[in-house]
């Protein structure tokens, strides 16, 4: 299908012996940004995982822009426009911003690129940029956050996978996240999250994906937040 930028079929893959997923299908089109939720432990990052070759695929398949990646080495993906902000703003801490983004554009040989990029990544983060000779451990969560992101935009890539963006941030720096976010998509970059906060998230989606116990349960439109069955899956026999 001519639409689909990413489509998963029927993907069952885990860690291990240990499955997460059992049989999910969902199809990406270009320039959206979709989101995942569901209850802890449903198997969202292995989502993200599977489509970045960082777990063990067992059935199934991913294709992006119509070509077979289901086994593809992970730096082939980051050449086809694939890049990722995992969990937990992992920066390097004793490097400076600019740093952190240099070694995010390391693919790129071209130097005036990587420049021109960084002018871009302090577009869209304009927090960064008195801090850019700053070592990256002095920065709030927020804006470590942030140059996470800028981090994994030096490769220009056309999907961007972020994995609970805004775990652990104050409400208000979660609202300015997303807002940059809404941006970076306006660009023409499309979006596939995972995010606990599943109101703010699913206030700028254009499509929710609903997983539940490694399966996708529900999917829609941004209607679907209201949609009762959510409320079941997330408080249903799972405690928390």
């Amino acid at each position: 299908m001519a639409s689909s930028l990413l489509a998963i079929r029927n993907l069952e893959s885990g860690y291990g012996r240990l499955k997460a997923l059992f049989g999910v299908t969902m199809n990406i089109t270009p320039g959206e940004i979709a989101v995942l939720i569901g209850p802890n432990g449903a198997g969202k990052s292995t989502v993200l995982k599977s489509v970045f070759n960082l777990c063990d695929i067992k059935k199934g398949s991913i294709t992006y822009k119509g070509k077979d990646i289901t086994k593809l080495p992970t730096h082939e993906r980051i050449q086809l426009g694939i890049s990722i902000v995992p969990q937990g703003r992992q920066v390097f801490s004793n490097l400076t911003v600019r740093e952190n983004l240099e070694i995010g554009g390391y693919m790129t040989k071209d130097k005036d690129l990587i420049e021109a990029r960084i002018a871009e990544v302090l577009q869209h983060f304009p927090d960064l940029k008195p801090k850019i000779d700053a070592n990256a451990f002095s920065l709030s969560g927020g804006q470590q956050q942030m140059l996470a992101m800028g981090r994994a935009l030096m490769q220009d890539p056309q999907l961007l996978l972020l994995d609970e963006p805004s775990l652990g941030l104050a409400p208000k720096t979660t609202q300015e996240l997303f807002a940059r976010i809404k941006d970076i998509n306006k660009e023409g970059t499309t979006i596939l999250m995972v995010e606990q906060n599943a109101k703010a998230a699913c206030a700028i989606a254009d499509r929710i994906f609903v997983l539940e116990e490694g399966r996708i349960a529900l999917h829609g439109g941004k209607k679907l937040l209201n949609d009762p069955r959510i409320k079941q899956i997330y408080l249903g026999g799972h405690g928390h």
